[in-house]
C-alpha cells in the first residue's frame, strides 16, 4: 500500500482560469502560452481551471492553492461594480460593435475569478492580475471600472490609444512609473537616469480602473490618468510569500518584433517575483504540522477566552475612539471627547508601541508614530476643539495640493494600519494552538 504524498514535496501550484473561444464551431478553452512558460520557467506548476459551467462550485477540488494568476478575457459584468448606467444604450452598442471579442460578458468566468481573487485576499495567497485580472482584483476589493475608456475619459480623448487592432502586438504607449513601488524596482535598470520615469507598454484593453479600491496604491499611470498598475503594500513581500498586484498591460508579451527578447529586462520580473512569493507561500503551508489550509485557518481564527475577549474589546474601543477623533468634526468630536477617557486611549497607544518591535523597520516607525498619536490624543483633541475650524481648513488646503497618487497612498496607509493591527492583535491574543493530524 502506497503512503499518501508528502504535501511539502508537492511543487507550488498556480491556478490560471482559461478563456473561452470558438474554433470549428465549437467552444475551446485556452490560456496564453507566454504565461505558462514564465510560470514553469521560474519553478511553479500552472494548473488550468476551465471556465465551464458549474466550475465555480468546484474550486475546493483544486486545493492546495499556492498562487493565482488571472489574465485576459471578456469584460466584467458591470452590475458587479455598479457600472450598469455608465453608458447610454446607444454608446454601449457602439462599444460592442467596436470591440466585439471583448465586450461580451462571461458570467461563469466572472464567478470563478472573483471567487479566486477573494480567496487570495482572505488567505494571503499570492495573486498576480494581468489586464482583466487586475480589473477583477480591483472589483473584488470594492473598486470600479470604466466600461469604455474612450467614452468615459472625454477630457483626455485621443491622448492615449489603449487598443490598436491594426498593430495588436506592436502598439505601445508610455506610462509613468511611481518611485518606491515594486514596478519601479522591476524596471530599475531601464528607468535609471530618467527624469520622467517612463516605460513604453503594450495595450490590449478598452476598459480600466475608474476608482481604485482603498487598499491599493498606484504603481503607474498612463498620460490620460488611467491606472496602469497597482499593489497592496501590506501584502507585498515575495520572500515572505506575500504578493497582491495588478498590471493593466501585458509584460509577458512586451517582446521585440520577430524575437522572444523582452523590450526591457524588467518585463519578466513580475512573474519572477510572483513565483518567488508562491514558493515561499507553499513553504509556509508546509511548515504547519497539520492539514495545510485548514490548519492555517484554525491558527488565524482562534477562539478567545473571557479575559482575552475583554482585552480585545478594550483595544477595539481605543482604536475606534482614535479613528473617530481623527475623522470626526464639530459636534461629533465634542461628543467623542465627552465619552473618551485617558485610559481608553492609552490602551491603543501602548499596544501599538509594544507590537512595533515585531514588525519591519518601516512598519515599526509608522506604528510608533501612531502609538504616540493615540497616547496623546486627548491633548490633541483639546487643542483641536479650540481651533477645529482652522485645523480642518489647513488640512484641506494641504490635501488639495497633494497629487492623486499621494492621496491614494495616504488613504491606503490608514487602511493598512487597521489591517496590521487586526492581524497582529489576533496573533498576540490567540492561545497556544495544538494542531493534530
Amino acid at each position: 500500500m502506497s503512503s499518501s504524498p508528502d504535501r511539502s514535496r508537492i511543487l507550488p501550484r498556480v491556478l490560471i482560469v482559461s478563456r473561452r473561444t470558438v474554433r470549428k464551431n465549437k467552444f475551446v478553452d485556452f490560456v496564453g502560452e507566454y504565461h505558462l512558460d514564465l510560470v514553469v520557467g521560474y519553478g511553479a506548476v500552472p494548473v488550468i481551471v476551465p471556465r465551464v459551467a458549474g466550475m465555480h462550485a468546484m474550486i475546493d477540488s483544486f486545493e492546495p492553492i499556492h498562487g493565482v494568476l488571472l489574465c485576459e478575457g471578456e469584460d466584467i459584468d458591470p452590475s458587479l461594480y455598479g457600472g450598469d448606467d455608465a453608458l447610454t444604450p446607444e454608446k454601449l452598442e457602439a462599444v460592442r460593435r467596436l470591440h466585439p471579442s471583448d465586450a461580451s460578458i462571461d458570467h461563469e468566468k466572472d464567478s470563478i475569478e472573483l471567487l479566486l481573487a477573494r480567496r487570495c485576499l482572505e488567505r494571503g495567497i499570492p495573486y498576480l492580475g494581468i489586464c482583466r485580472g487586475s480589473q477583477v482584483l480591483n472589483v473584488a476589493c470594492g473598486g470600479s471600472l470604466y466600461q469604455d475608456v474612450d467614452q468615459e475619459l472625454p477630457s483626455h480623448a485621443g491622448s492615449v490609444v489603449h487598443m490598436d487592432y491594426a498593430d495588436y502586438d506592436g502598439h505601445r504607449h508610455p506610462v509613468r512609473v511611481l518611485p518606491g513601488t515594486p514596478l519601479h524596482d522591476w524596471f530599475a535598470e531601464s528607468l535609471a537616469g530618467q527624469e520622467r520615469n517612463e516605460i513604453m507598454v503594450n495595450s490590449y484593453h478598452h476598459q480600466g480602473v475608474r476608482r481604485l479600491a482603498q487598499r491599493f496604491v498606484p504603481m503607474a499611470f498612463a498620460p490620460d490618468g488611467l491606472v496602469e498598475g497597482f499593489y497592496d503594500p501590506e501584502a507585498y513581500s515575495p520572500g515572505e510569500g506575500k504578493f497582491i498586484t495588478g498590471l493593466q498591460f501585458h509584460p509577458e508579451r512586451m517582446r521585440k518584433a520577430g524575437s522572444d527578447e523582452f523590450d526591457y529586462p524588467g518585463c519578466a520580473k513580475a512573474y519572477q517575483e510572483f513565483v518567488r512569493a508562491v514558493v515561499a507561500y507553499q513553504a509556509k503551508l508546509a511548515a504547519v504540522p497539520a492539514r495545510g489550509r485548514a490548519a492555517v485557518t484554525a491558527m488565524a481564527t482562534p477562539k478567545l477566552g473571557h479575559d482575552m475577549e475583554k482585552q480585545r474589546k478594550v483595544l477595539v474601543r481605543s482604536f475606534s475612539l482614535a479613528k473617530n477623533m481623527y475623522f470626526g468634526g464639530g459636534g461629533d468630536t465634542q461628543k467623542i471627547a465627552a465619552e473618551a477617557e485617558r485610559r481608553d486611549l492609552d490602551a491603543g497607544g501602548e499596544f501599538l508601541e509594544t507590537i512595533a518591535a515585531a514588525l519591519s523597520s518601516q512598519q515599526e516607525k509608522r506604528l510608533k508614530q501612531m502609538g504616540a498619536t493615540v497616547r496623546n490624543a486627548s491633548g490633541y483633541l483639546n487643542s483641536r476643539l479650540k481651533v477645529s475650524g482652522e485645523r480642518e481648513a489647513a488640512a484641506r488646503s494641504l490635501m488639495a495640493k497633494m497629487s492623486a497618487p499621494q492621496l491614494s497612498s495616504l488613504a491606503a496607509f490608514y487602511r493598512s494600519m487597521g489591517n496590521i493591527c487586526s492581524d497582529v492583535l489576533g496573533a498576540k491574543l490567540q492561545p497556544a494552538v495544538t494542531l493534530h493530524e
